[in-house]
């Protein structure tokens, strides 16, 4: 199918293992209203983080022959293991474009100096931020690995026991934290609090590099899109959704 994409209301596609990808969902909503968007999530099988690369492929790519199906303007890749591990391969199969949320490193090194990444095992171990953090940290980075806090996040959301998920921080040295996980944009603040530094997620950066693909479309239009959920947990996300809002 040819895409929409210069319809006057394109239709997003919104990917994440579980609900991480809802922070990113309410960026963009707030950004583009004018856009529609339908969320898919593979709640039932997160955390991606401990997944092999090939299990997650398969997976992503079932929920992106549906967006393929649906005719969407363009997918967000909201969940940072699958954009580490998938993305070249989703850019080569699916003709629509495709966006992908990466850690805010260069944000972070640009504006701090030096940065520790939180962040899944498999985002951890990936070439993806190996290569990212050659081109903009190097020596000023460092990467940690977090076992637990995506599923904590999961499974915990939107109310969290402060003392649990205190205890499932890392020790950080750098000068600023940078999120590689969407799941932990939900704690950004206790982050911050705990560390007393500055947090980066890369949520409007990626915001920003959708509306440069889409092009200013709302003024062709003074409706406000609307948001459908597919796959996973319909109801939870939607009730987490709407805490969000």
């Amino acid at each position: 199918m040819e895409s929409n994409i210069f319809a006057s209301q394109p239709l997003i596609g919104v990917f994440d293992s579980g609900i991480g990808g809802l922070n990113l969902l309410y960026v963009c909503y707030k950004k583009m209203p004018w856009a529609n968007y339908v969320y898919f999530a593979d709640n039932y099988a997160v955390p991606y983080g401990d997944r092999s690369k090939e299990d997650i492929y398969m997976r992503v790519c079932t929920t992106f022959d549906v967006m393929k199906e649906v005719n969407v303007s363009a997918a967000l890749v909201a969940c940072n293991t699958v954009t580490a591990l998938c993305i070249y391969e989703l850019r080569k199969k699916y003709h629509f474009p495709i966006v992908g949320i990466q850690p805010a490193v260069k944000t972070a090194v640009n504006l701090c100096g030096s940065c520790s990444v939180l962040a899944t095992p498999a985002t951890c171990k990936s070439q993806a931020l190996k290569n990212l953090i050659n081109e903009h940290g190097r020596e000023k980075t460092e990467v940690i690995k977090c076992e637990k806090l995506a599923k904590f996040i999961e499974e915990s959301a939107p109310n969290f026991n402060k003392k649990a998920l205190i205890s499932l921080l890392p020790k950080v040295n750098f000068n600023s934290v940078v999120l590689g996980c969407t799941h932990y944009s939900f704690i950004k603040n206790n982050i911050q609090k705990h560390y007393n530094l500055p947090v980066f997620d890369g949520m409007l950066g990626t915001a920003n590099h959708l509306s440069a693909i889409l092009g200013n479309c709302n003024h062709l239009t003074q409706n406000k899109g609307k948001i459908n959920f597919i796959g996973g947990d319909i109801c939870r996300n939607y009730e987490i959704f709407k805490h969000l809002m």
